[in-house]
């Protein structure tokens, strides 16, 4: 469960108008616990110092930071980054989350463990980089102390940051503003005012923002973040919202959020459309959320097709911990370690890498033996019976005709739109195949 923290003095009131605060996202999945190391990761660890970080750091283009999934290496169950880098072909990782240690103006991961003394996570980070990839780093998230509450300035929240990005070599950085300081406007200042400092004393940097998302875009705090922005005349390389923990269904209202969330920016820094989706990201929740939602591969893939479509500056996800079916009942409630629904292991992983611009590997498709709860009440039958009256489904046959028959795991199935590399069990009601029933 999270840390129960004590409220910052400077904590900011709410405003009369202002919405509601939104539901804790990832509130189960960003618990800290205690620390370990990345499983089936480095056996010895040792310390790496800023010139052996910045020395191993790839020259990776921002397409892979704009695609890094968020991965917590201390905590969630870590999976072993180097497998899950040959099993998808991702090259980079959102590492979370830097928050203040106590109530000082220092980076600590968690808020417990300070980057001074740090050992672990240089020895992650090589391990990354050895195999071709890097890293981003985190700051923030829901929950906890920020540097910007503690800080008092821009200028001091920008200088403890930057300890983080001289100690990892960092060539990418982002800012997650969630609660408590998403709702603090002295703490926004300081958040945007270091984003924007880092940005120019550090020539190359990636600099992004994530915020909440909302059925409107994002909401009343979201809004006033950006204009903090335009005051400061900070453009980072981009706005990502986060459409989950807010009554979502589907990758159609995430989409539909997208949409508004690029009227927003049109509206705030007087960007064309075209321009604003090319500072507009989207950070999605594989599986169950905080909220209860469910979103599954069929839905990552329609959100990734409108990603492309309108060329957004950033797609990502929380988190690859998270990306691999739960052991036992395929769904057992919000986990931190596994999705809750029905999947092979790293999927979702797979859309990031796709946004990228890469080709993921070929799995193989789930074992008949595997539960394959699609979450509509029923279970596809493993293969069997008689099918020949249509052929069976493909990963690599694009189908790009509504009502294209297949057969697939002893039912018949069809599309409803569009689709390559979906398999039909895993769908779900509001997926792209439909159920015609058993052969």
């Amino acid at each position: 469960m999270e840390r129960a923290l004590p409220p910052h003095p400077a904590t900011a009131h709410r405003p009369a108008d202002a919405p509601p605060a939104r539901r804790p996202r990832r509130a189960l999945a960003v618990a800290l616990s205690v620390f370990g190391l990345l499983a089936g990761g480095v056996a010895a660890v040792t310390a790496s110092g800023p010139a052996s970080a910045a020395t191993a750091a790839t020259g990776l283009g921002n397409n892979w930071y704009a695609s890094a999934p968020y991965l917590m290496p201390e905590d969630n169950s870590p999976p072993d980054a180097a497998a899950v880098m040959d099993a998808t072909g991702q090259k980079a990782f959102q590492l979370a989350f830097i928050l203040a240690q106590g109530s000082s103006c220092s980076p600590a991961w968690g808020g417990t463990s300070s980057i001074d003394t740090d050992t672990a996570m240089p020895a992650v980070i090589q391990t990354i980089r050895n195999k071709g990839g890097d890293v981003s780093v985190s700051v923030g998230g829901y929950g906890g102390t920020k540097l910007g509450q503690t800080c008092g300035t821009p200028e001091a929240t920008a200088a403890g940051y930057q300890k983080v990005v001289t100690k990892y070599g960092l060539k990418a950085i982002d800012f997650d503003l969630e609660e408590p300081e998403y709702e603090n406007t002295a703490a926004i200042h300081n958040e945007i005012g270091a984003a924007r400092i880092l940005q120019q004393n550090n020539p190359g940097l990636y600099v992004s923002i994530t915020t909440a998302g909302t059925n409107a875009g994002t909401g009343w705090f979201g809004t006033q973040m950006l204009l903090e922005a335009k005051s400061q005349g900070f453009t980072p390389a981009n706005y990502s919202i986060m459409p989950f923990d807010g009554g979502f269904n589907g990758a159609a209202a995430q989409t539909d959020a997208l949409v508004k969330f690029n009227q927003i920016l049109q509206n705030t820094f007087g960007w064309t459309e075209a321009n604003a989706y090319a500072h507009e990201g989207v950070s999605l929740m594989n599986g169950r959320t905080d909220a209860a939602e469910y979103f599954r591969q069929a839905d990552f893939q329609t959100v990734l097709d409108f990603a492309t479509a309108h060329k957004l500056a950033r797609y990502t996800y929380w988190s690859v911990n998270r990306d691999r079916q739960c052991p036992g009942t395929v769904d057992p409630g919000l986990s931190g370690s596994c999705s809750s629904v029905a999947q092979n292991d790293w999927d979702f992983t797979k859309y990031t890498v796709k946004f990228a611009g890469a080709t993921p590997p070929t799995s193989p498709s789930p074992s008949p033996s595997t539960s394959t709860s699609t979450g509509t009440g029923t279970s596809p039958s493993p293969s069997g019976g008689t099918c020949s009256a249509a052929p069976s489904w493909s990963a690599t046959t694009t189908y790009a005709t509504a009502g294209t028959k297949v057969n697939w795991k002893g039912h018949y199935w069809t599309n409803k739109w569009w689709t390559v590399n979906e398999d039909p069990t895993l769908s779900g009601q509001w997926g792209v195949w439909a159920d015609n029933g058993a052969c």
